[in-house]
């Protein structure tokens, strides 16, 4: 990932994150990839991003989500899962391995 100066700092179950991002989805999984990070409750987002594009959504994932479920819900079409699996990549190695309580980047389909 392209991020210049980043640095995280951990104060008990909270995380501060600055840095610039070469671009928003940067960012968002920098993001992502610190709050899904265990003892880590919350995330204090200061970054800034080079390249301004529209911001994703996150989505917590519920007990029987699945991609295509999640899919249907933001985009109205279940078959735009691979779209938010290539979006947590690599947080997500497979499109059927996701569990409750991960929180997941919806991106903006232009």
């Amino acid at each position: 990932m392209q991020v210049e100066n980043l640095c995280v700092f951990v104060d008990d179950d909270m995380a501060k994150v600055s840095g610039m991002a070469y671009d928003q989805a940067t960012k968002e999984k920098v993001i992502l990839v610190v709050g899904n990070t265990a003892g880590i409750a919350t995330v204090d987002d200061e970054m800034t991003v080079e390249h301004i594009v529209p911001e994703s959504q996150f989505h917590t994932v519920a007990s029987g989500d699945t991609l295509g479920k999640i899919a249907k819900h933001y985009y109205g079409n279940a078959m735009k899962y691979p779209e938010i699996f290539e979006a947590n990549k690599p947080m997500l190695t497979d499109p059927d391995k996701i569990y409750p309580g991960q929180v997941l980047r919806i991106p903006h389909l232009d």
